[in-house]
């Protein structure tokens, strides 16, 4: 009999665990939903400005998978990327000491959208090895309540965990602070030191594979970078 109530007792910790997973997965994808609709209605607003004229800079938006969205804007190419596992937070992260996750410890597990920053030329011309950033990363967990880690200009700070819902509003400021972000995170010239010597091979090659990288910090390192997700 003992034997039945432990065996019940762990799958009872399967399904639970499932549930809360299956439950975040569902908000996370809901989540992201709500950018892509958003995404478009800000092409769509973007396009009606100029009155049916071509736009003078490039504004549009293309789904490249079911959890892929990529947001193509001037020189600049943003993917918003949905993880399909559900994560939980280390231990040691400073998110776990917070009052709302040591309330209620299934808030710490989350669905996760990724923000990425690449040049669009990279992809124009298949500039295989160009380099691309991880500008943010975003957390659902199942109270709909997110936070971000990403540069400062995006970034939420994680005490805000406990108030802060993923709701319409949130999705906009989101989207705009991203795009800001990357306006101003301009492409800077490599130093001539790292980049003087150029091998027979990788020139004869370039044209085809492009073996030069290009990256908007390509041979930089900011003093934003030499933190953990630019605190």
């Amino acid at each position: 009999m003992e034997q039945v109530e432990e065996g019940h007792d762990i799958f009872e910790s399967l399904r639970t665990k499932a549930l809360l997973k299956q439950d975040i997965y569902r908000k996370t994808l809901s989540s992201f939903k709500l950018f892509r609709s958003i995404i478009q209605e800000m092409v769509t607003g973007y396009h009606t400005k100029y009155n049916g004229n071509p736009a003078p800079v490039p504004f549009e938006s293309r789904d490249t998978g079911e959890f892929e969205l990529e947001l193509k804007f001037g020189g600049d190419v943003l993917f918003f990327v949905m993880h399909t596992n559900i994560f939980e937070f280390s231990r040691m992260h400073e998110v776990m000491k917070t009052t709302y996750i040591r309330e209620d410890s299934d808030r710490s597990y989350c669905g996760v959208i990724n923000i990425y920053n690449f040049l669009a030329d990279s992809f124009k011309y298949n500039r295989v090895n160009d380099i691309g950033y991880m500008i943010g990363r975003i957390f659902i967990n199942k109270d709909l309540h997110y936070f971000i880690e990403g540069k400062r200009e995006i970034g939420m700070l994680y005490h805000n965990f406990a108030t802060s819902e993923l709701n319409r509003e949130a999705v906009k400021g989101i989207i705009e602070s991203s795009i800001l972000y990357t306006i101003n995170f301009d492409l800077l010239t490599p130093p001539y030191e790292e980049v003087k010597q150029v091998s027979v091979y990788d020139m004869q090659t370039s044209i085809e594979n492009q073996k030069i990288p290009t990256g908007k910090r390509l041979g930089f390192r900011f003093q934003a970078d030499q933190d953990e997700f630019g605190r």
